[in-house]
Parts: structure tokens; C-alpha cells; sequence
């Protein structure tokens, strides 16, 4: 059912590209010419894997991040107020054009500035994910770890870290399909380089096929990543 619905937009499409100037809707055989560029050809494939990495770079510095608040407040709840109550309102609140005009204020166009704004959008929902997990965590077992040893770090290393796995690699998955869906907005503020910037380009040469194609990369990255990584994390964590 699913592949005959995908079958029956792209008629759809190709009927309408007959209809309308290809600076409108362009046809799918051109649209998926422009993907091939993005991933085969040398001039383009640069940008792409670029965009690729910032968002990679962006989701482990984001989970890190998320991580070390979530910990402080979890070994010190003194801090719970200033995580929860003050920072965490904060970024979940700033809005994310606001963030990529201050990165190129603050840093210009550098792959630097996109990174800074991913982080700072992405790092509320990892330290959501992780401060619910400690929540959640079994205080018998680690009542039953004390028994064993005294030593902290050998008990969360062995204990703590396992049971808080999926919750991480929740954060890991929420942030990488978020991280793609800004990483187009924070590129076209304050990069030289990447898909978003390729995006910007075309919009100037109103150029509606490399920006089809420019979005349809980004479902076909996020697919392989889910797929190849997201996914083998996730049954790693169920093990656990």
C-alpha cells in the first residue's frame, strides 16, 4: 500500500511539472539528476558530507552536553533550580533564527557558527531525555551496587551507565532527526559551505529543481543514519 501511494505522488508530480514552468515545479527525472550531483559529483558532494558532519558533531556535543547537566543535577540536587528552573526554559525557549543571527554575529560564517546553533537547539532535548532516566533508574539495584563496592565510579560505569543506555540513545535519535531538520536554517545564516548553502544559491538562480533535491538529500542521509547507526545503538541499548 505504501510503495503504490508513492507511486501515485510521483505521477501526481510529474502530471503537475507538465503544467507548470520547471522554476516551479520541476520534474522528477531533473530533481533526481540534482540528487545524483549532491552525492556523486565532486563539486557537490564536498557540501554534503560537510552538512553531514556538523549535524553528527552537533548530536554528540549535544548529548554530551545534556548528559553533564542532567548528572550535576542528579549529584547535586542543589543545582536543580539553575538546570530545570533557568537554562532548560531558556534554550527550549530561544528561537532558533534568533541563535543563527547571533552565531554569525558573534563567530561569521564558519562551520563553528552552524555547530553553536544546533547545540544550543538541541541540548534541552537531550537533557530532557537523560534527567528523566535518572529518574527512572532502579534504586534497588543500585542499592544491591553498593553492596558490591564502594568505589562510585566503578558503580557507575557498571550500573548507572547501562540503565541510563536507552535513554541516551532516545536523546541521540530525537536529536539527530531535529538536528537536520535546522540544519539547513542555521547553514543558510552562517556557513560558506553545505547543503544550506547550496540551498541559498539555488533560491537566487530560482533553481526549484536543486532545491527539491537539496530537501530529498536530507531525507535519504537521515534514513542511512537511522538505519545504520540510530538503529544498531538502539538494540545495543535493549541488550543492555
Amino acid at each position: 500500500m505504501g510503495e503504490l501511494l508513492g507511486v501515485g505522488a510521483l505521477i501526481g508530480w510529474w502530471l503537475m511539472s507538465l503544467n507548470f514552468p520547471s522554476y516551479i515545479v520541476p520534474s522528477p527525472l531533473k530533481v533526481a539528476e540534482n540528487i545524483g550531483l549532491l552525492f556523486f559529483d565532486p563539486e557537490f558532494m564536498d557540501d554534503t558530507a560537510i552538512s553531514a558532519l556538523r549535524v553528527a558533531t552537533s548530536v554528540f556535543v549535544s548529548v554530551l552536553l545534556g548528559s553533564i547537566l542532567a548528572l550535576g543535577v542528579h549529584w547535586s540536587p542543589a543545582l536543580y533550580g539553575i538546570v530545570h528552573d533557568r537554562i532548560k526554559p531558556f534554550l527550549n525557549s530561544f528561537p532558533s533564527v534568533g541563535w543563527a543571527i547571533l552565531a554569525v554575529i558573534w563567530f561569521g560564517n564558519s562551520s563553528f557558527s552552524v555547530i553553536f546553533v544546533q547545540v544550543a537547539i538541541l541540548t534541552p532535548f537531550c537533557l530532557i531525555n537523560v534527567s528523566e532516566g535518572l529518574r527512572e533508574l532502579d534504586m534497588e539495584l543500585l542499592e544491591m551496587g553498593r553492596s558490591f563496592t564502594r568505589r562510585y565510579p566503578r558503580r557507575f560505569w557498571k550500573i548507572i551507565i547501562p540503565l541510563l543506555l536507552p535513554y541516551i540513545i532516545s536523546a541521540m535519535r530525537i536529536a539527530y532527526g531535529v538536528g537536520w531538520k535546522i540544519a539547513l536554517i542555521s547553514e543558510l545564516f552562517g556557513a560558506d559551505s553545505g547543503i544550506g548553502f547550496i540551498m541559498l544559491r539555488a533560491q537566487i538562480l530560482a533553481d526549484a529543481a536543486m532545491v527539491f533535491a537539496c530537501c530529498f538529500a536530507i531525507v535519504i542521509i537521515f534514513m542511512a543514519g537511522e538505519k545504520l547507526i540510530i538503529n544498531p545503538l538502539s538494540r545495543l541499548g535493549e541488550r543492555k
